[in-house]
């Protein structure tokens, strides 16, 4: 039967001409079944062509015409809907396809005409706008809304509408919040509300601490300022795209400039801390174990919000805001199980907006970010902003990070004074990252407390001094971790810029000048690190007569260093030393208690062995450990290797690698994850819990391994740079030791079934990896001059302690124990987190932890009569 809708036009119908172009519409799509919504293509027929071809005055008829077709047609769907069951398949259902066919074309055919602004009456618009309010089940991706309010703006252009007109648009908003869900609805009804000349509703839903305090906020500012917030919430919903388009910007300024700076900061900075907050309206209920924590997102609408928010945040440079974008993208990049990192918009558009905040204040964040965020795709958007921030500011790239870091007002290396009324703040700074805020009185005694007169009269610069406090304990570790990074970027600088950037830089001097360089000056090299110049004399080496007043940069015999304008400063490794230079070194540090922020003096080198010569591509160095994978992962993050998680349904992966540009190379390390049973051997999402270990490999950039097809295999490890080789097998040393099973001490069992028993005591109580070699060197020289240093000695892999009640002999490399006299083990877990501090004993360096524990442990073990821990005393009475 041929297509038809039931609608009869009389004869005196003043659209009757147009009603009959629609009937011929009807029967050109036959009497067969029509396609999909989508494929109507309702363009291509006749009498399509003639309407969509018409002028914009008879197009007004058209809709007029379709409309009054489509307000009986709907009544009948309705009816039809309602004669039958819920849970009725209602396309199934005989007479549905003659109410679907003529309902579909007539829509998809308004929809386009609805795409032009129209000539159209109040009558025609109020006729539109009343069958959309009467649907069942409105939705804006089937039916015209788009369109319609295009046409409802273009027809009122800032009228009023007719009391008719108003009541269907008041109708349709409150069908438009019954029906479509929040995200797009909110969108809807403020343009609505628009129309009538209310207050759009405010976009934000509660749930969220940052929403509940933004929707309290905004309800409780003045019609005007929440217009202004209104309207600039409304254009953050605009958002398209990585970075704003200009046309956006300029909007966004507009609107800023009405609402004012001071006022949009004062606001987001309230705002902003409270995204990282838990929900307030928790959820109950989700598919768990297969769905990410929905408590631990964002509410949908409010991403694309937050997204806009962030941008315009960019548009200014202050302090304080690039430093709360720098909290937020940390919130959002942080990782949720089963979903990855939280938000990666609002992360991105955080790195967006840094890059394009005038000025220099946005650079040291995105230095900050660098160093903290370590997934793949948010290090390229780092990358990006800074690539972006040097060329707006027309410095080199690869000098942009070490030029522009902020110095937080510290007056002199590690040192910030300032007076504040009759007291005196002092700001230091250590090469821990940690900082101290003491206060001199008047008189020139000290005061730990903040003054009364500081809190009453000085609240802003007080503000201000804390927060920089805060910032250097942020970012000095990231300052620590980038010059870390140096070794293998072989960096070299005139001797005036390093004095700049690292010797004299008030915060980066923390660290360089606690750091060994090399100075080249008429092609002699000079190693050298800074001394302090107090007006004291310093005696040089042992069996030395030299004597020199200290100064700035001395060799290790106390001699200055021969400096001129063209000396070349390069960062010293220990690689290709001679040992006695090294120990000098390291005798030295340890002697004048100057502890390095990562080891350097004594940094681990690693050099080709027999057995690598002999296997010529590869290394079976770091072979066959098993390695917590979860673990392993984040320090590959940390190191700057490329790594994916190995699930039980993959058939392969690709090694953990890092990539070496200045050497250009690539370092792969060979993994696969262990075991077949689900739940045992993997988490709930089948990713495995643990790895085992292989090769590594060595390649040129550009290339993969023959075994996946290509043609370039791995490169011999004696073409390996020595420097290279070194540092890699040092990450890979690093992964080993502290991701293995083998450090855990409740795993004695060896793990599910017993499976791992023997690896476990292998690793536990095996030989000492270089790290753990370096490791003892330090304690025979540290353990000496400790209180219990008669109660202590050395036997091959363990430092021995005498209790009271037994001997104790505590691994080297894994920090486990066993008792005298049949070698019993103890177990004792250490606390999370062991500062080096402990017991007042001097580390000469940061960055081993278990150096920390097995120095914890010895103490706790030579006083055991004092041990008061059950589950420790348990086990000693066994």
């Amino acid at each position: 039967m041929p297509i038809a809708d039931g609608f009869k036009p009389t004869s005196d119908d003043p659209l009757l001409k147009e009603h009959r172009t629609l009937e011929q519409l009807f029967k050109e799509y036959g009497d067969g079944y029509l396609p999909s919504f989508s494929d109507l293509k309702v363009e291509r027929k006749k009498a399509g062509r003639v309407i969509l071809g018409a002028d914009r005055e008879m197009q007004g008829r058209y809709v007029a015409t379709l409309v009054a077709r489509l307000i009986p047609l709907e009544q009948r769907i309705t009816e039809f809907r309602a004669r039958h069951d819920f849970d009725v398949n209602i396309h199934l259902e005989e007479g549905w396809d003659k109410l679907r066919d003529p309902h579909s074309i007539l829509i998809e055919l308004l929809r386009l005409l609805l795409k032009r602004k129209l000539p159209l009456s109040e009558e025609t618009l109020a006729a539109l706008v009343k069958w959309l309010g009467s649907v069942q089940g409105l939705s804006h991706l089937w039916y015209p809304i788009y369109g319609t309010l295009q046409n409802l703006e273009h027809h009122l252009a800032g009228r009023p509408p007719a009391p008719e007109l108003t009541a269907a648009i008041r109708e349709l908003a409150n069908k438009i919040k019954q029906d479509i869900d929040e995200k797009d609805g909110h969108k809807f009804i403020s343009q609505l509300q628009k129309l009538l000349g209310t207050l759009p509703k405010i976009p934000l839903l509660p749930g969220e601490a940052w929403s509940d305090a933004a929707i309290v906020d905004l309800r409780a500012m003045t019609r005007q300022a929440q217009a202004d917030w209104l309207q600039l919430l409304a254009h953050c919903q605009k958002t398209s795209g990585s970075t704003p388009s200009e046309p956006w910007r300029k909007r966004a300024d507009e609107i800023l400039e009405r609402l004012s700076w001071p006022r949009f900061k004062r606001e987001v900075l309230v705002w902003f801390p409270l995204v990282d907050k838990p929900r307030t309206q928790r959820i109950e209920e989700w598919y768990q174990g297969l769905q990410p924590d929905p408590n631990l997102l964002l509410i949908e609408p409010h991403a694309e919000i937050l997204k806009g928010l962030v941008w315009i945040c960019g548009l200014r440079e202050d302090a304080e805001v690039a430093r709360a974008l720098t909290a937020l993208a940390l919130s959002a990049y942080r990782k949720i199980p089963l979903k990855g990192p939280r938000e990666v918009k609002i992360g991105n558009a955080c790195v967006a907006a840094l890059g394009m905040m005038p000025g220099m204040e946005g650079v040291g964040q995105l230095a900050l970010l660098k160093v903290k965020v370590k997934f793949g795709t948010a290090q390229k958007v780092i990358e990006k902003a800074l690539e972006v921030t040097a060329k707006r500011v027309g410095l080199p790239r690869e000098d942009l990070e070490e030029m522009e870091v902020p110095a937080y007002g510290l007056t002199g290396v590690g040192i910030r004074e300032e007076p504040l009324g009759e007291s005196t703040a002092r700001l230091t700074v250590e090469g821990d990252g940690s900082t101290e805020l003491t206060w001199i009185k008047a008189d020139g005694k000290p005061q730990k407390s903040v003054p009364a007169s500081v809190k009453a009269d000085h609240a802003e610069e007080l503000k201000e001094l804390q927060a920089a406090a805060k910032d250097i304990q942020k970012m000095l570790p990231a300052q620590r971790e980038r010059i870390d990074g140096l070794f293998l970027a072989q960096k070299t600088w005139p001797l005036a810029v390093w004095r700049e950037r690292y010797l004299d830089h008030p915060l980066v001097g923390v660290i360089a000048r606690r750091l060994i360089w090399e100075f080249t000056t008429d092609e002699k090299t000079t190693t050298g690190m800074f001394r302090p110049h107090d007006g004291r004399e310093e005696q040089g080496p042992a069996n030395s007569e030299f004597r020199i007043p200290t100064s700035e940069l001395a060799d290790l015999d106390l001699r200055p260093v021969p400096l001129n304008d063209a000396t070349i400063v390069r960062l010293w490794h220990p690689i290709g030393k001679e040992v006695e230079e090294v120990i000098a070194w390291r005798e030295w540090l340890e002697s004048q208690k100057i502890q390095q922020a990562f080891k350097q003096a004594h940094r681990e080198v690693y050099v080709l062995t027999d057995a690598e010569r002999n296997t010529q591509v590869y290394s079976n160095r770091f072979a066959a450990h098993i390695l917590r994978q979860h673990q392993f992962n984040a320090l590959c993050a940390a190191r700057g290797w490329k790594n994916k998680l190995r699930l039980m349904v993959d058939a392969e992966f690709p090694p953990a690698s890092r990539l070496l540009s200045q050497w250009n190379l690539r370092a792969e390390f060979w993994i696969e994850g262990i075991g077949d049973n689900y739940g045992t051997d993997t988490n709930e999402s089948a990713v495995f819990l643990r790895v085992a270990t292989d090769q590594v490999r060595f390649y040129q950039l550009g290339t993969r391994n023959a075994e996946v097809g290509t043609d370039n295999g791995p490169l011999p490890l004696d073409q390996i740079p020595p420097l290279v080789f070194s540092e890699i097998m040092r990450d890979v040393d690093l992964f080993v030791g502290v991701a293995s099973v083998g450090n855990d001490p409740t795993w004695n069992d060896g793990g599910p079934d017993g499976r791992f028993r023997d690896y476990w005591q292998g690793y536990a109580f095996g030989d000492l990896s270089a790290t753990a070699q370096t490791r003892k060197a330090i304690l025979e020289r540290l353990v000496p001059r400790l209180k219990i240093a008669d109660r202590c000695s050395f036997a091959d892999k363990f430092l021995v302690v005498r209790g009271q009640l037994r001997s104790y002999k505590i691994h080297l490399g894994s920090g486990n124990i066993l008792m005298t006299p049949n070698d019993q083990y103890l177990c004792i877990v250490p606390k999370q987190s062991v500062p080096a501090g402990d017991n007042k004993v001097f580390l000469p360096f940061e960055g081993d932890g278990l150096l920390a524990v097995i120095l914890s442990k010895a103490f706790l073990l030579a006083a055991d009569d004092q041990i008061s821990d059950t589950s420790i005393v348990s086990q000693l009475k066994r």
